[in-house]
């Protein structure tokens, strides 16, 4: 099973969290994916990661720029994980078999309340499925674990 961490973004938005997290991502080794649903905010994040100050090196491609095997962080729309990621990534409420990867991020707009809803519709689907779930609440600096 999963480890599925929820993350309630409350202070800023996904471009702005996404990078302190790929960055302990890439200093565990480990390799992800991002999945999202929107093509355009693929796009955006592909351009915000590259300009991120911290860490100041994400490396990452998506399906426009080749060498998929080869990509630490893959960006993408489908189900595709050509770089053999362990961490999956979910935002814009995108789904996943998520039996297929041992850590999940699932990063949500608490301040939007469709997607809050959607969110909990998600944790109760991942906990009936059996996974371990935690839930971290964005705060002034970093991210608190509430459960």
């Amino acid at each position: 099973m999963a480890e599925i961490g929820f993350y309630h973004l409350t202070r800023t938005d996904v471009a702005a969290a996404l990078p302190a997290l790929l960055g302990r991502t890439l200093a565990a080794g480990q390799r992800a994916v991002v999945r999202g649903q929107d093509p355009a905010l693929i796009t955006a994040l592909d351009a915000s990661l590259w300009l991120s100050t911290h860490p100041d090196w994400l490396p990452h491609g998506s399906a426009d720029d080749g060498f998929a095997a080869q990509q630490p962080i893959w960006l993408t729309t489908g189900d595709d994980v050509p770089n053999q990621a362990a961490y999956l990534f979910l935002i814009d409420g995108a789904t996943a078999d998520l039996s297929r990867f041992t850590r999940v991020f699932d990063l949500f707009d608490g301040t939007d309340s469709a997607a809050l809803a959607a969110a909990r519709g998600r944790w109760v689907a991942a906990k009936t499925a059996g996974h371990n779930l935690t839930y971290w609440q964005q705060a002034d600096r970093g991210w608190i674990k509430k459960l």
